[in-house]
């Protein structure tokens, strides 16, 4: 069972009143009828199928008529077909989806509560909503549509509940999606998938910690290389400053960082500083050895610059 599916399985057991009903039935019609002589609806999902069943017999005292067929693509799979040949104008009216035989959409007065609006966007997303699974790739939800206007509409509902979707084309058709983890997040506590919600926010937890980490280690791993390479370039001027006789210039307190230098090349300036303050009676902090090797290459640059114009 797919995490999609897992969602599904439990938007349908929420309880609606009438008024949500309708609006979830309204979204579920609008992406996934047929209409043509009539409406039909083919459906891989059987309880979200008993889900729809119940919406036309409550609603409208309608019984679908249900087809079940066997899909042998890959794997035999059930797939359910309901079709409706009573009623269907008006239902197409009553549900804002048709007028006058032509497709219409929704106007604000559809939906009275955020409850209704919510019950829609169930609706829909039963119809043809997908999420990815968080353990197995990226954060990724979409709705997909045959029409712009279609994706434009949910795009400015979803925004209508403090919810930011975007919308693109692709290929034929238009897709509304989210990509953002805890937005995705949001809409599944929304849709009250208790237990899917549960589940996306562990392995939402665990990979934030996790990449958490591995930016800490990889931060680690960068300071200390650069740690290697300065205790490296402070070796290289201490011996520029021995091969050209200016060490004895040097004052006693400077000559004891350099020697510690030697001793320790790989550690950073706190920690020679606290060497030094350990094991000698000369106290001194991380800037006081900073300083003694800025001294050190002053030294070395007016060395050179002299050596330069002779």
């Amino acid at each position: 069972m797919t995490y999609t599916t897992k969602v599904k399985e439990e938007i349908v057991k929420n309880e609606l009143n009438e008024a949500e009903k309708i609006c979830e039935l309204s979204g579920f019609l609008r992406f996934s009828a047929n209409i043509k002589n009539g409406i039909s609806i083919t459906l891989e999902n059987g309880s979200v199928t008993r889900r729809i069943y119940s919406h036309f017999k409550e609603i409208f005292n309608i019984k679908p008529k249900i087809i079940i067929r066997n899909q042998k693509r890959f794997r035999i799979k059930q797939i359910y077909i309901l079709e409706i040949k009573e009623k269907v104008d008006y239902i197409l009216q009553f549900l804002n989806i048709m007028e006058n035989n032509k497709k219409i959409l929704p106007e604000d007065y559809f939906y009275s509560t955020r409850e209704e609006k919510i019950a829609y966007l169930e609706g829909v997303f039963l119809a043809t909503g997908t999420i990815n699974d968080p353990a197995s790739s990226g954060y990724h939800l979409e709705i997909v549509t045959d029409l712009n206007r279609e994706a434009i509409f949910i795009t400015k509902l979803f925004k209508s509940l403090d919810i930011n979707a975007k919308h693109l084309k692709r290929n034929s058709k238009y897709m509304v999606y989210i990509k953002n983890a805890e937005v995705i997040s949001d809409i599944i506590k929304m849709f009250k998938a208790t237990n899917s919600y549960f589940y996306f926010e562990d392995i939402r937890i665990y990979r934030d910690h996790k990449n958490m980490v591995n930016r800490l280690n990889n931060c680690e791993l960068a300071n200390q290389e650069k740690t290697i390479t300065n205790g490296l370039k402070q070796i290289e001027e201490i011996k520029y400053l021995k091969d050209n006789d200016l060490y004895s210039l040097l004052e006693d307190s400077t000559k004891i960082v350099l020697d510690y230098r030697e001793k320790y090349p790989e550690v950073s300036l706190k920690e020679l500083a606290d060497i030094i303050s350990l094991e000698t009676d000369y106290q001194i902090g991380k800037s006081g050895v900073n300083h003694h090797f800025i001294k050190i290459r002053n030294l070395i640059k007016k060395h050179q610059e002299k050596n330069t114009n002779k």
